[in-house]
């Protein structure tokens, strides 16, 4: 298989490469792209050194497969170029997730979707994917009806820059020094931001939108009711979720616990007395998806979960690799 990543330099790029190791994908050739300015630049893949080389229009021809891992407008600007070459765009932006041809894709979910392409498929948002995986287990047993959401999201969630940016500031605070502030709107070391994406006419953003909008194409619930609040937290890497939700028809406790074990790709870590609960720092570096914290919610007379997991790898990175084998 010949496959190509678009976005090759960035930190959801380089993943892209270990992950197509880890997951066993025969890649017979592999073809690095990015802008102008990181042509040259150079990557160890499988005993070989590979040159980063400028994606222009005709970079993609005699791909079998293209993993997009730069932003949106460069997959927009791209795709039509791609398709031409007869690849298929496996793009981990949100230029194309809620298009009604696109199969936006969480292997362990909805796989079989993949098939259904004219092309593209979508990888979803990072937290989208970590709170689904805590929860499909659970919607086969009863169907989601809605949910109240917080998230806790990591820097690196911003890119490298934004860990440069939390690690500086905490390196100035220490030394007694002026923070400087390029990437968060405010000072990130030390302080929690209520605050990602644009934000929109009804005072939610973009970023907490995904949330339910993703969800309901994902899950094939197009009733589902979510509300999401998106908080940018001082951890270098992994996002956090919390989540109460509620259920078509009542389940036990030990029937979400069970329906949590049984799901491929997560791990119940559902033991407060002995400090046993998801946490970013546990899942960090791997796919699986921690999930504890499991009671009922009094309120909305559904149930409440915590869950935690590496919105580089499992968020973006592997998953997207791991659409290539729902082919």
């Amino acid at each position: 298989m010949k496959i190509g990543i678009l976005g090759a330099t960035g930190a959801v790029g380089r993943q892209m490469m270990e992950c197509l190791i880890e997951q066993n994908i025969k890649v017979d050739e592999l073809r690095l792209m990015a802008s102008h300015r990181s042509v040259g630049k150079e990557f160890e893949f499988k005993g070989k050194t590979l040159k980063v080389i400028e994606a222009k229009e005709d970079s993609f021809e005699g791909l079998d497969v293209v993993l997009g891992a730069a932003g949106g407008k460069s997959s927009k600007y791209f795709a039509p170029f791609i398709k031409k070459a007869g690849a298929v765009f496996i793009d981990n932006s949100s230029a194309f997730r809620l298009c009604d041809d696109v199969p936006l894709i969480v292997p362990e979910i909805n796989g079989a979707d993949a098939k259904n392409h004219n092309g593209i498929i979508a990888n979803p948002n990072c937290s989208t994917i970590i709170a689904f995986m805590a929860l499909y287990g659970i919607n086969k047993k009863s169907n989601l009806t809605k949910m109240i959401v917080s998230t806790y999201q990591a820097v690196s969630g911003a890119g490298i820059e934004g860990v440069a940016e939390l690690q500086n500031q905490v390196e100035a605070i220490s030394g007694g020094k002026n923070i400087e502030t390029n990437i968060f709107a405010h000072q990130i070391a030390y302080n929690c931001i209520p605050s990602i994406g644009a934000y929109l006419d009804d005072g939610y953003t973009d970023e907490e939108m995904k949330m339910q909008n993703e969800g309901r194409k994902i899950m094939h619930l197009p009733d589902l009711d979510v509300t999401c609040t998106c908080v940018r937290v001082p951890v270098i890497r992994s996002h956090s979720i919390s989540i109460s939700f509620a259920t078509e028809k009542p389940l036990t406790i030990e029937e979400i616990k069970e329906a949590i074990s049984n799901s491929k790709g997560v791990k119940l870590m559902d033991d407060g007395a002995n400090n046993i609960y998801p946490m970013p720092i546990s899942t960090s570096d791997n796919d699986i998806i921690e999930v504890g914290r499991i009671r009922e919610d009094k309120v909305i007379g559904g149930y409440s979960l915590f869950c935690s997991g590496d919105q580089i790898r499992k968020g973006a990175a592997s998953n997207t690799v791991a659409i290539i084998k729902c082919l």
